[in-house]
Protein backbone atom coordinates (compact mmCIF):
# COMPACT_ATOMS: atom_id res chain seq x y z
CA UNK A 1 0.00 0.00 0.00
CA UNK A 2 1.51 3.22 -0.91
CA UNK A 3 0.48 6.42 1.04
CA UNK A 4 1.22 10.27 0.34
CA UNK A 5 -0.54 12.39 3.59
CA UNK A 6 0.80 15.82 2.27
CA UNK A 7 -0.42 17.10 -0.92
CA UNK A 8 -1.75 20.86 -2.17
CA UNK A 9 -4.18 21.89 -5.37
CA UNK A 10 -5.17 24.98 -6.09
CA UNK A 11 -7.54 25.45 -3.45
CA UNK A 12 -3.92 26.97 -1.63
CA UNK A 13 -0.89 27.32 -3.32
CA UNK A 14 -0.51 24.75 -5.67
CA UNK A 15 -1.03 24.45 -9.60
CA UNK A 16 -3.59 21.34 -9.82
CA UNK A 17 -7.09 21.72 -9.37
CA UNK A 18 -8.55 18.68 -6.39
CA UNK A 19 -9.97 16.80 -9.17
CA UNK A 20 -6.34 16.84 -10.80
CA UNK A 21 -4.30 16.43 -7.69
CA UNK A 22 -6.08 12.98 -7.21
CA UNK A 23 -6.15 11.94 -10.40
CA UNK A 24 -2.79 12.17 -10.51
CA UNK A 25 -2.13 10.22 -7.43
CA UNK A 26 -4.00 7.41 -8.70
CA UNK A 27 -2.16 7.63 -12.07
CA UNK A 28 0.74 7.67 -9.34
CA UNK A 29 -0.23 4.25 -7.90
CA UNK A 30 -0.60 5.57 -4.95
CA UNK A 31 -3.61 4.03 -2.84
CA UNK A 32 -4.41 6.89 -0.61
CA UNK A 33 -3.55 10.46 -0.74
CA UNK A 34 -4.87 13.39 1.86
CA UNK A 35 -5.36 17.07 0.19
CA UNK A 36 -3.31 19.28 2.91
CA UNK A 37 -4.49 22.75 1.39
CA UNK A 38 -3.27 25.49 3.51
CA UNK A 39 -5.97 26.52 5.99
CA UNK A 40 -8.56 25.70 4.43
CA UNK A 41 -11.06 22.90 3.54
CA UNK A 42 -12.11 24.26 0.61
CA UNK A 43 -10.85 21.64 -2.20
CA UNK A 44 -12.29 18.51 -0.12
CA UNK A 45 -15.97 18.11 -2.31
CA UNK A 46 -14.18 18.07 -5.39
CA UNK A 47 -11.38 16.19 -4.59
CA UNK A 48 -13.99 13.28 -2.89
CA UNK A 49 -15.75 13.63 -5.80
CA UNK A 50 -12.66 12.65 -7.85
CA UNK A 51 -11.29 9.89 -5.19
CA UNK A 52 -14.71 8.11 -5.67
CA UNK A 53 -14.13 7.95 -9.30
CA UNK A 54 -10.65 6.52 -9.46
CA UNK A 55 -11.04 4.11 -6.38
CA UNK A 56 -8.53 6.21 -4.78
CA UNK A 57 -8.77 6.51 -0.43
CA UNK A 58 -8.81 10.25 0.39
CA UNK A 59 -7.43 11.67 3.37
CA UNK A 60 -8.96 15.13 4.35
CA UNK A 61 -6.60 17.64 5.53
CA UNK A 62 -5.56 21.09 6.07
CA UNK A 63 -1.87 22.59 6.97
CA UNK A 64 -2.78 24.92 9.27
CA UNK A 65 0.03 28.04 9.49
CA UNK A 66 1.02 27.87 13.16
CA UNK A 67 3.87 29.22 15.45
CA UNK A 68 5.35 28.40 18.57
CA UNK A 69 7.90 30.06 20.70
CA UNK A 70 8.67 32.61 17.60
CA UNK A 71 8.86 30.31 15.22
CA UNK A 72 7.21 29.09 12.12
CA UNK A 73 5.46 25.26 12.21
CA UNK A 74 2.93 24.29 9.64
CA UNK A 75 0.79 21.85 11.19
CA UNK A 76 -1.13 19.11 9.24
CA UNK A 77 -4.87 18.98 11.25
CA UNK A 78 -6.43 15.41 9.83
CA UNK A 79 -10.01 14.57 9.72
CA UNK A 80 -11.11 17.86 11.73
CA UNK A 81 -14.82 18.57 11.34
CA UNK A 82 -14.44 21.61 9.26
CA UNK A 83 -17.71 23.21 10.47
CA UNK A 84 -16.60 23.52 13.93
CA UNK A 85 -16.68 27.42 14.97
CA UNK A 86 -13.48 27.77 16.76
CA UNK A 87 -11.63 25.94 13.90
CA UNK A 88 -13.33 27.64 11.25
CA UNK A 89 -12.50 30.98 13.67
CA UNK A 90 -8.65 30.23 13.54
CA UNK A 91 -8.16 29.57 10.11
CA UNK A 92 -9.87 32.52 9.27
CA UNK A 93 -7.39 34.96 11.35
CA UNK A 94 -5.13 33.16 9.40
CA UNK A 95 -6.09 33.63 5.53
CA UNK A 96 -6.84 37.25 6.63
CA UNK A 97 -3.42 37.65 7.48
CA UNK A 98 -2.14 36.19 4.13
CA UNK A 99 -4.23 38.54 2.17
CA UNK A 100 -3.10 41.74 4.51
CA UNK A 101 0.40 41.21 3.81
CA UNK A 102 -0.07 41.16 0.37
CA UNK A 103 -0.18 45.05 -0.33
CA UNK A 104 3.09 45.89 1.50
CA UNK A 105 5.32 42.86 -0.35
CA UNK A 106 4.08 44.61 -3.54
CA UNK A 107 4.75 47.78 -2.43
CA UNK A 108 8.14 46.41 -1.24
CA UNK A 109 9.07 44.79 -4.91
CA UNK A 110 7.81 47.77 -6.90
CA UNK A 111 10.30 49.56 -4.82
CA UNK A 112 12.88 47.70 -5.75
CA UNK A 113 11.64 48.26 -9.54
CA UNK A 114 9.59 45.66 -10.59
CA UNK A 115 6.28 46.72 -11.72
CA UNK A 116 3.31 44.82 -9.99
CA UNK A 117 0.59 45.35 -8.25
CA UNK A 118 -2.37 43.36 -7.42
CA UNK A 119 -4.29 42.18 -10.26
CA UNK A 120 -1.13 40.60 -11.43
CA UNK A 121 -1.11 38.51 -7.93
CA UNK A 122 -4.86 37.40 -8.79
CA UNK A 123 -4.07 36.63 -12.46
CA UNK A 124 -1.93 34.11 -11.10
CA UNK A 125 -3.94 32.93 -7.75
CA UNK A 126 -6.80 31.78 -9.99
CA UNK A 127 -9.47 30.68 -7.60
CA UNK A 128 -7.09 30.45 -4.33
CA UNK A 129 -9.05 30.77 -0.82
CA UNK A 130 -6.52 33.72 0.03
CA UNK A 131 -3.30 35.21 -2.13
CA UNK A 132 0.64 34.29 -0.84
CA UNK A 133 3.69 34.29 -1.43
CA UNK A 134 3.51 31.15 -4.21
CA UNK A 135 0.95 33.37 -5.45
CA UNK A 136 3.34 36.40 -5.97
CA UNK A 137 6.00 34.00 -6.68
CA UNK A 138 4.24 33.37 -10.12
CA UNK A 139 3.07 36.31 -10.87
CA UNK A 140 7.21 37.51 -10.84
CA UNK A 141 7.76 34.63 -13.33
CA UNK A 142 5.01 35.24 -15.24
CA UNK A 143 6.30 38.79 -15.60
CA UNK A 144 10.04 37.12 -16.54
CA UNK A 145 11.06 39.11 -13.12
CA UNK A 146 12.68 35.42 -12.69
CA UNK A 147 12.63 31.68 -13.99
CA UNK A 148 10.83 29.81 -11.20
CA UNK A 149 9.29 29.97 -7.55
CA UNK A 150 12.39 29.23 -5.88
CA UNK A 151 14.38 31.79 -7.30
CA UNK A 152 11.72 34.07 -6.70
CA UNK A 153 11.82 33.26 -2.80
CA UNK A 154 15.40 33.26 -2.68
CA UNK A 155 15.96 36.71 -4.36
CA UNK A 156 12.80 38.39 -2.94
CA UNK A 157 10.28 36.56 -0.83
CA UNK A 158 12.27 34.49 2.32
CA UNK A 159 12.68 35.65 5.64
CA UNK A 160 15.51 38.61 5.28
CA UNK A 161 15.11 39.45 1.63
CA UNK A 162 13.67 42.26 0.63
CA UNK A 163 9.83 41.69 -0.20
CA UNK A 164 9.33 39.36 2.45
CA UNK A 165 6.72 40.74 5.18
CA UNK A 166 5.47 38.76 8.54
CA UNK A 167 2.11 37.75 8.84
CA UNK A 168 -0.50 36.19 11.64
CA UNK A 169 -0.12 32.39 12.36
CA UNK A 170 -1.88 30.54 14.83
CA UNK A 171 -0.56 29.83 18.59
CA UNK A 172 0.66 26.18 17.85
CA UNK A 173 -0.54 24.92 21.33
CA UNK A 174 -4.45 26.19 20.49
CA UNK A 175 -4.17 25.39 17.51
CA UNK A 176 -4.06 21.67 18.67
CA UNK A 177 -6.28 21.98 21.43
CA UNK A 178 -8.66 23.30 18.35
CA UNK A 179 -8.33 21.01 16.17
CA UNK A 180 -8.41 17.64 18.79
CA UNK A 181 -11.62 19.40 19.94
CA UNK A 182 -12.86 19.44 16.31
CA UNK A 183 -12.39 15.17 16.17
CA UNK A 184 -8.86 15.90 14.05
CA UNK A 185 -5.49 14.36 14.74
CA UNK A 186 -2.24 16.25 14.03
CA UNK A 187 1.28 15.51 12.29
CA UNK A 188 3.92 18.68 12.34
CA UNK A 189 4.90 19.35 8.52
CA UNK A 190 8.85 19.05 7.51
CA UNK A 191 9.81 19.60 11.30
CA UNK A 192 13.60 20.49 10.55
CA UNK A 193 13.23 21.02 7.15
CA UNK A 194 13.22 24.82 6.41
CA UNK A 195 15.90 26.49 7.69
CA UNK A 196 17.74 23.53 9.25
CA UNK A 197 17.58 24.31 12.75
CA UNK A 198 16.60 21.16 14.55
CA UNK A 199 13.95 22.71 16.27
CA UNK A 200 11.72 22.11 17.58
CA UNK A 201 13.58 19.89 19.81
CA UNK A 202 12.87 16.43 21.80
CA UNK A 203 11.94 18.66 24.60
CA UNK A 204 9.76 20.64 23.06
CA UNK A 205 8.06 17.87 20.91
CA UNK A 206 7.25 15.98 24.46
CA UNK A 207 5.80 18.98 25.78
CA UNK A 208 3.66 19.29 22.40
CA UNK A 209 2.90 15.20 22.85
CA UNK A 210 0.89 16.33 25.87
CA UNK A 211 -0.75 19.01 24.17
CA UNK A 212 -2.58 16.88 21.49
CA UNK A 213 0.01 16.28 18.61
CA UNK A 214 0.08 12.77 17.14
CA UNK A 215 2.91 12.85 14.94
CA UNK A 216 5.84 13.89 13.10
CA UNK A 217 6.38 14.04 8.93
CA UNK A 218 9.83 12.65 8.93
CA UNK A 219 9.83 11.20 5.39
CA UNK A 220 9.86 14.74 3.75
CA UNK A 221 12.49 15.99 0.31
CA UNK A 222 13.43 18.92 3.11
CA UNK A 223 14.97 16.36 5.52
CA UNK A 224 18.27 14.26 4.55
CA UNK A 225 18.73 10.91 5.64
CA UNK A 226 20.45 11.74 9.09
CA UNK A 227 17.30 14.11 10.07
CA UNK A 228 15.08 11.60 9.59
CA UNK A 229 17.04 9.24 11.08
CA UNK A 230 16.56 11.39 14.46
CA UNK A 231 13.45 12.45 14.02
CA UNK A 232 12.61 8.86 13.55
CA UNK A 233 14.16 8.08 17.24
CA UNK A 234 12.44 11.12 18.75
CA UNK A 235 9.04 9.77 17.22
CA UNK A 236 9.62 6.27 18.33
CA UNK A 237 10.76 8.24 22.41
CA UNK A 238 7.55 10.13 22.47
CA UNK A 239 5.17 7.10 20.69
CA UNK A 240 4.34 9.56 17.88
CA UNK A 241 3.05 8.46 14.52
CA UNK A 242 6.02 8.61 11.77
CA UNK A 243 4.37 10.16 8.36
CA UNK A 244 6.38 10.23 4.96
CA UNK A 245 4.75 12.14 2.24
CA UNK A 246 5.42 14.51 -0.94
CA UNK A 247 3.82 18.20 -0.45
CA UNK A 248 3.20 18.08 -3.48
CA UNK A 249 2.16 21.19 -5.26
CA UNK A 250 2.01 20.68 -8.91
CA UNK A 251 4.65 22.67 -10.75
CA UNK A 252 4.88 24.81 -7.72
CA UNK A 253 7.10 22.29 -6.22
CA UNK A 254 10.21 20.73 -8.19
CA UNK A 255 11.67 17.37 -6.72
CA UNK A 256 8.09 17.11 -4.61
CA UNK A 257 6.57 14.59 -6.86
CA UNK A 258 3.47 12.47 -5.71
CA UNK A 259 4.84 9.19 -3.77
CA UNK A 260 8.35 10.46 -3.16
CA UNK A 261 7.61 9.60 0.22
CA UNK A 262 5.18 7.67 1.94
CA UNK A 263 3.89 6.24 4.94
CA UNK A 264 4.14 3.11 6.18
CA UNK A 265 0.31 1.33 6.55
CA UNK A 266 1.18 0.31 10.10
CA UNK A 267 1.66 4.02 10.87
CA UNK A 268 -1.38 5.17 9.01
CA UNK A 269 -3.48 2.69 10.58
CA UNK A 270 -2.20 3.91 14.21
CA UNK A 271 -3.43 7.46 12.58
CA UNK A 272 -6.22 6.46 11.83
CA UNK A 273 -6.71 4.96 15.58
CA UNK A 274 -5.70 8.39 16.94
CA UNK A 275 -8.43 9.87 15.19
CA UNK A 276 -11.12 7.04 15.68
CA UNK A 277 -10.19 7.99 19.47
CA UNK A 278 -9.94 12.12 18.93
CA UNK A 279 -13.65 11.75 16.97
CA UNK A 280 -15.13 9.72 20.10
CA UNK A 281 -13.57 12.24 22.30
CA UNK A 282 -15.31 14.98 20.88
CA UNK A 283 -18.70 13.53 19.88
CA UNK A 284 -18.11 12.89 16.53
CA UNK A 285 -18.99 9.52 14.06
CA UNK A 286 -15.71 7.94 13.18
CA UNK A 287 -14.22 9.81 10.13
CA UNK A 288 -15.30 8.69 7.29
CA UNK A 289 -12.71 8.13 4.03
CA UNK A 290 -13.67 8.51 0.84
CA UNK A 291 -13.07 5.85 -2.05
CA UNK A 292 -14.48 4.51 -5.31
Amino acid sequence: MRIDLHTHSRASDGTESPDEVVRAAALAGLDVVALTDHDTAEGWPEAERAAREVGIELVRGIEISARHDGRSVHLLAYLPDPTYPPLLAALQLVLDGRTARLPAMLERLRALGIAIDAEDVRRVAGDAVATGRPHVADALVRLGVVADRTEAFRRYLNPGRPAFEKRYAAPLVETLRIVAEAGGVTVIAHPWGRHGHQLPDEATLAELGDNGLSGLEVDHQDHDAPTRERLRAIARNLGLVVTGSSDYHGLGKVDHELGCNTTAPEEYSRLLERAAEAAAAAGRGVPVLTAG
